[in-house]
Formats: C-alpha cells, sequence, structure tokens
C-alpha cells in the first residue's frame, strides 16, 4: 500500500489525491498498470507531472481496460500531449471495440504528430478578429471575447487554447488600446418582457395532444425523446453504451443488423396480457412508442405470453385498444409465442454450447452468496441434452425439471431458469408445448430476433441487463442495448394486479374499468382524455429516476384538455322545485347557451325555459349568512344565459320542515340592479344518474406498513363513489354516446359511462372545477 502511494505521489498526485484513489480499487489497479507502461519506456523517474496528469485522467475515464495499455503507450511516447488529444483518443477508442486498431486512423482522429506553428496561430486570430471587427470596434470590451476564442479553436483543433487565449487578447489590445472608464462599467442586463395573464391562456391553449405535450419545463414529449434529454446510442453504435459486452463476432452482428433495419430505430412495448395496462404503463407506452415516433423510427406490440395460466384474450384486446387509445399504432403486433419453436432450438443450443442445464432443484431461484450451487450443475453436456428433449415430451411432473443458464444475475439471483414445465394449454399453440420459456431467457432473445435496437425498461430490471447481455452472446446472436428509466408511480392508489384481483374479489371495485382505479380503462371510463394522460407524462417527463407523483398533477392536465374540448351543459344534482308565478302557466321559450362561453364561436345549443325551472338546493339558504352570493329570501339572483334575476316570494316544505319549493317572481336582467351572482338551472331536463368519485384510499401509500398497519384493504375510503340516482340535465345531451364528456356549468366535468340505457343517460364525475375558495 506504501509502495503504491508513493508511485501515485510520484506522478504529481498529492497525497490526500493519492490516497483517495487507492480507495478505489479499479482505478486504483488502472492508474498503477498505467504508470507501469509509461514507465517502461521512460525509466521510475521519467514520468513528470505533465505525463502524470495525462495517464491519471486516462486511467480515471476510460471504460474499456483492453485499451489501458495502448493509451498508456501512446502517452508515455508522448503522441497525446493534451487533455484534447486525450479526449479524442477515448472517443476513438470507444468507438473501435475490435482489434487491431488502425494506428494510422487513431494518429489523425487524435492530431497526432500535428504541430501549430506561432504564425499559424497569429493568422487565424487575425482572420476571426477581421470578421468580427466592427461589432468589436462598437461593442469594444463589453463584445463576448469567448467567441473569438471559439473561432480560432475551430480552425485550429490541435491548438494550445492558453497560446490562442493570450493571442487573441494581445490582437484585441492591439486593435482597441486600453480599457476606458466605459469599457469597465458593468453591461446592463437586458429587461426581461413581464408575461402578462393572457400569454399564460395562450401557451396553456397550445398544449397540444399525443406526444406533443409540452412539459412543465416547456419542452414537449416529443422534443424530450429525439436525445435532448437522452444520451442514447445510434443505431448500430452498440458498443458506444457503457456496460455493453463486445465479443469476436459483435462488429460483424451489428453491421447485419444494420443491413436489415437500414439504421432505423426500432424499439418495442412488451407487456405480460396477464392484466389490465396502468397509469404507469402509459409513461412505458409514451416512452418506447414515443421514441420511435419522434426519431423516424418504429415500435411493436409484443405480447410477452410465455405464462398460459395467467393469459385471457381480454387482457390482450384491451392492451391492444389502450394503446391505440394513447394515439399510438404498432408497426406490428407480434407474441413471444410466435418464436417458441426458434427459442426452444435456442435453448439446445446453449447446452450444447456448455451454458445451460437440467436441473431438479425445487424452486427457481438459487439467490445469495451462501447458496449452494445446484449439485446438477456440472452434469454431462449429452445428459442435459437427452434430459431436456424428455422435458419436452411431458415425461417429467411439474416442478420436477428446469432448464437453467449458468450464470449469476446482478442482484444475487444464480443460475436463472430458462424453461419450466407448465401441464396448462396455450391461449395461441393449444397443447403443442408443455414447457414454456421464463422472462429472463425470453426477452432479450426477441428483442434480437426483432431487431431491436433500443430496448427501453423501467429501473426494476436493471438487474437483468447483465443476464441481457450474457445471453445474447453466449449464443453468438445480435444483441441490442438494454436502457432502463424511471417508473411513474401515483399516490392514493394500487396498481399491482395482485392487489387489484384482490379489491375485486372482496367486491370494493367492480372490475379493473371501476373509474376509482387508475389502470387506463378505469380512466377511459372516468373520461380522462388521453391527450391529458399523454400531456401528464411530458410533464413528469424523460426521466431515470423513480416518480411518485400526486393525482392532482394528473388531474390538472385532465381539466386543462377538456376546458377546451368539452362543450358546457347545464345539470342538477339536488333539486329544488322553483315556480316563477309571474309567468303564464303555458310559458315557453328557447333559451341559447354557448358551448364554450370563452369562444362563442365554437357553437351552441338552445334549452327550453318555461314558468317551472329546478336550482341546486345548495344555491338557496332560507337564512342570510355574510358572505353568501345566491338565492335567499332578502337577496335575489340571476338565472345563466336566460336573461332573467329572480326574486323569493314563498318558500314551501313539507311536513319534516324540509324547502321543497320556492315561488319567486323574474324581471328583465336588464332592467334588474345587477344580481351578487348568476346561478345555473334546468327547465324541462332529463333525468340521469351521476356518479360522483373521490379517492380510493384515504392515505398517500396505502401499501407502506408504516402508514396503514392493517394492509390495503383495511385504508378504502368509505366516501369514494356516491351515486345520485335522479339526477336533472338539460335537454343537449340526448343521444349523448358513451365516453362523450362535458362541463356541467359551476359543477365539474363529467363523462357518459358504459351503463348508460336508452331511457337513462348515467354519467361520472371525470373531475371538479377548480376550486375557488372564495366562493360560497
Amino acid at each position: 500500500m506504501a509502495d503504491t502511494l508513493t508511485l501515485f505521489t510520484s506522478i504529481g498526485l498529492s497525497e490526500q489525491k493519492a490516497k483517495e484513489t487507492l480507495k478505489n480499487d479499479s482505478l486504483s489497479s488502472s492508474l498503477k498498470e498505467a504508470i507501469t507502461q509509461a514507465q517502461r519506456v521512460h525509466g521510475a523517474s521519467g514520468v513528470d507531472k505533465a505525463m502524470g496528469t495525462l495517464l491519471y485522467s486516462m486511467a480515471s475515464r476510460l471504460k474499456d481496460t483492453k485499451r489501458l495499455a495502448f493509451l498508456s503507450e501512446s502517452i508515455a511516447q508522448r503522441k497525446i500531449c493534451t487533455e484534447l488529444q486525450l479526449a479524442a483518443a477515448l472517443d476513438f477508442v470507444k468507438a473501435h471495440p475490435q482489434d487491431p486498431i488502425n494506428q494510422k486512423e487513431f494518429d489523425d482522429a487524435c492530431g497526432v504528430g500535428v504541430v501549430i506553428t506561432p504564425e499559424q496561430i497569429e493568422e487565424a486570430v487575425e482572420a476571426v478578429i477581421k470578421k468580427h471587427k466592427d461589432q468589436l470596434l462598437k461593442e469594444r470590451y463589453h463584445f463576448n471575447m469567448g467567441l473569438l476564442m471559439g473561432e480560432a479553436r475551430t480552425a485550429l483543433k490541435w491548438a494550445d487554447g492558453k497560446v490562442i487565449k493570450n493571442e487573441v487578447d494581445m490582437q484585441v489590445l492591439h486593435l482597441l488600446g486600453p480599457k476606458t472608464e466605459a469599457d469597465l462599467e458593468k453591461k446592463p442586463k437586458a429587461q426581461k418582457a413581464k408575461v402578462t395573464e393572457n400569454d399564460v391562456k395562450v401557451k396553456k391553449e397550445e398544449v397540444a395532444v399525443n406526444g406533443d405535450a409540452v412539459s412543465g419545463e416547456g419542452k414537449s414529449l416529443m422534443e424530450q425523446l429525439r436525445g435532448e434529454a437522452l444520451k442514447f446510442h445510434k443505431p448500430g453504435e452498440n458498443y458506444t453504451t457503457e456496460g455493453y459486452v463486445v465479443t469476436p463476432n459483435t462488429m460483424n452482428l451489428l453491421k447485419k443488423h444494420l443491413e436489415f433495419t437500414g439504421g432505423q430505430i426500432r424499439t418495442r412495448f412488451p407487456p405480460e396480457p396477464n392484466g389490465i395496462l396502468h397509469i404507469g404503463h402509459a409513461k412505458a407506452i409514451n416512452f418506447n412508442f414515443g421514441y420511435a415516433k419522434a426519431n423516424n423510427g418504429i415500435c411493436f406490440l409484443r405480447y410477452d405470453d410465455t405464462n398460459p395460466e395467467k393469459e385471457e384474450e381480454k387482457y390482450f384486446t384491451a392492451i391492444k385498444d389502450m394503446v391505440e387509445w394513447l394515439g399510438y399504432k404498432p408497426y406490428a403486433v407480434t407474441h413471444a409465442s410466435d418464436n417458441f419453436q426458434q427459442l426452444y432450438d435456442l435453448a439446445v443450443d446453449l447446452i450444447r454450447r456448455g451454458h445451460a442445464y437440467v436441473c431438479h432443484q425445487k424452486g427457481e431461484e438459487l439467490k445469495g452468496h451462501n447458496v449452494p450451487q445446484s449439485p446438477w450443475r456440472d452434469r454431462p453436456i449429452e445428459e442435459s441434452l437427452v434430459l431436456f428433449e424428455r422435458m419436452k415430451k411431458g415425461l417429467f411432473a411439474e416442478g420436477e425439471a428446469t432448464l437453467r443458464m449458468k450464470m449469476v444475475m446482478e442482484d444475487g439471483k444464480m443460475d436463472p431458469v430458462a424453461y419450466r414445465i407448465k401441464y396448462t394449454p396455450h391461449h395461441r399453440t393449444g397443447d403443442e408445448w408443455c414447457i414454456y420459456p421464463t422472462y429472463d431467457y425470453t426477452h432479450c432473445l426477441c428483442d434480437s430476433i426483432e431487431n431491436i435496437s433500443h430496448s427501453l425498461c423501467t429501473k426494476e430490471f436493471q438487474a437483468r441487463r447483465s443476464s441481457y447481455y450474457w445471453l445474447c452472446n453466449a449464443l453468438d446472436l445480435y444483441c441490442p442495448v438494454q436502457w432502463e428509466y424511471g417508473r411513474l408511480n401515483l399516490t392514493y392508489t394500487v396498481v399491482s394486479k395482485r392487489k387489484i384481483i384482490k379489491l375485486v374479489e372482496t367486491g370494493v371495485v367492480r372490475d379493473w374499468d371501476d373509474p376509482r382505479l387508475f389502470t387506463l380503462t378505469a380512466l377511459r371510463r372516468r373520461g380522462f382524455p388521453p391527450e391529458a394522460i399523454n400531456n401528464f407524462c411530458a410533464r413528469v417527463g424523460v426521466t431515470v429516476s423513480q416518480t411518485t407523483t400526486e393525482p392532482h398533477l394528473l388531474e390538472a392536465c385532465v381539466r386543462d384538455v377538456l376546458n377546451e374540448t368539452a362543450p358546457r351543459t347545464m345539470a342538477v344534482l339536488e333539486p329544488l322545485k322553483v315556480t316563477i308565478t309571474n309567468l303564464p302557466d303555458n310559458f315557453k321559450t328557447d333559451v341559447r347557451v354557448p358551448d364554450f362561453p370563452a369562444d362563442e364561436a365554437k357553437g351552441s345549443h338552445t334549452v327550453p325555459f318555461t314558468r317551472t325551472v329546478f336550482i341546486e338546493q345548495s344555491d338557496f339558504r332560507e337564512v342570510m349568512e355574510k358572505g353568501y352570493k345566491r338565492l335567499t329570501p332578502e337577496q335575489p339572483v340571476g338565472l345563466r344565459h336566460a336573461g332573467y334575476v329572480i326574486s323569493v316570494q314563498k318558500i314551501i316544505k313539507d311536513t319534516q320542515g324540509k324547502v321543497v319549493e320556492l315561488e319567486v317572481t323574474c324581471c328583465s336582467s336588464e332592467t334588474a340592479e345587477k344580481p351578487k351572482a348568476f346561478i345555473h338551472w334546468v327547465s324541462e331536463p332529463l333525468v340521469c344518474e351521476v356518479r360522483l368519485y373521490d379517492r380510493l384510499f384515504l392515505h398517500k401509500h396505502p401499501e407502506d406498513p408504516s402508514e396503514v398497519p392493517n394492509g390495503f384493504l383495511s385504508d378504502i375510503n368509505p366516501d369514494s363513489l356516491q351515486v345520485i340516482s335522479s339526477a336533472l340535465v338539460d335537454t343537449s345531451v340526448k343521444g349523448a354516446k358513451v365516453f362523450d364528456k362535458f362541463q356541467f356549468e359551476r359543477v365539474g366535468y363529467f363523462s357518459v359511462d358504459s351503463d348508460s340505457t336508452a331511457d337513462k343517460l348515467i354519467f361520472n364525475r371525470t373531475v371538479t372545477l377548480k376550486e375557488d375558495p372564495g366562493k360560497i
């Protein structure tokens, strides 16, 4: 340890830096090897501080350690003399992972042997200053001198930056002379234009749909996925990705991959067809389909149908419906089962190569460093081939034999299962197979078969990345790159299939599409527009970190879309009859109601207005309270759109003292004193059912034992659903179809439910209107 510390300080590292380096075994080993290599050229004392700095920088930044000797020698031979050349050298070896390195190409790419004379630097700086002379004379020392530096360095890529800066300073001084007092004054900052309320409204209206949604940072999802926020590899350059394993055949396989794809980006969305997609999947759909769309690529919808016990046709249909509902069309719909024969043949090949064996150990996982390896790990290859064939023929009971791969995963899982026995008919292949491949075996191979360029998955699959690369390389197949991103989680909900099934079985919710859930079918039934869900994914942003978000952020996106798209109508949830006594018994007129009051050019509808109308019970109070602005015996109120102001003349109550009817008089709003408020109403209405939804759970994290000790089923909100069976709505909604959306004025946004009949419409409250705390 002391010898290594001395070695590190001998190249110019401070003692503190040398000690910090020793704590990192990988860096320490690489640096020691690099110094040793340099000392072979210059002797034990021939490595000076400048060379030592480059060796340290190279050792700490190099990912592929097989290039360590080559780069160390290049530095020692003073071919690489600057940080600029070193950066170019690191880029070159990353882009050329296979031996041998073409020395001439390397030298050209890194400026080896390029000598820049003082005269060249002087001429280059002169040319740049001449180009900007007029602006320099005008702005003097307030001019951006970095621009001159940048252009001069572009012209002379390998020149010493310090020498260029000195030349720029000298020539600027010669042109402008010494700085004056005016030059020393700070340049005033440009005033930022004030953002008006109208500007904000315009920006909101510009929120677009399907992937062109604007995120909270002002970038659309498409902009984020075009690579601005993602540093993904280019198709065919898989080897440039950190952690990607390069084999002697990698470059040849990548060449064939590029010939097949033409350099096109290819992604896939690979759900298991054993449940309904939820809000987290919306991010995955947007990420996979959106990344392909943003880069002129294609995306497959591939069902990972390798577990016949849990798969049902309704899930296949619902998944495809939800992908298309969000606005994406798969390039092709494929199934893992399409490849069952090829996957089986590859498993036989894996055994032949000595990378897999038939095991009789119970349980699918061998986990942890202290777990003894399977006693069947070293069985002869021929024996495993015979046993695997017997598995295929159904000569073992379930659980009696599995095929395992000889590898250890990043999470310590040892020899993951590739095939297991299941005597369950498959929905597509019937009884043809009784052995089925696992996710760990199937996923990467299907990606390879479909020539996927970017295998995008959530963060929890990071532990499977090494097995992904290992299996493709063990079979000498094209290996895509796996990229992980952060899951999207919401508070006040559960999304696990097992827990949703529990909620359905116990009668807490009716089915997977119960509007209180956050499955995509439930959100659609509740009335959430797909554009709003995509906008929400954009606002959350492209991120690799785990995201837990409040439902109100999603609801805000819903309001933004519905405010622009849901026509207004009037509905009364808790009706109070109002008779206008100074109108004739047979009085009836049509009142025009704009569909969008803020933009009446978008259309209108008419509703009847008669002697009898209905208002909300909450819009009348028998006893006046401070701050109450609606109808009281002493206070008149306006009727929206009707052009009338009404005043109470008589209050009619039932035997329990409850107000059941008001008798009022009306006058034109043009002649009456302006009332403090206008309320909505209905006349000759339709009777409908309204379902008001609230959060299903009482606590933010119903699955967290520290928050909910008795489990998520004990945390159900008893007021999560309120059914109003005899609400009244104006006749403009007659003929509305399932999923049609409306804003019930002053009440909220509502959507027509699938339980509706020809005789009675049923509306789900999608979201409330924005709360106005000053309004009572």
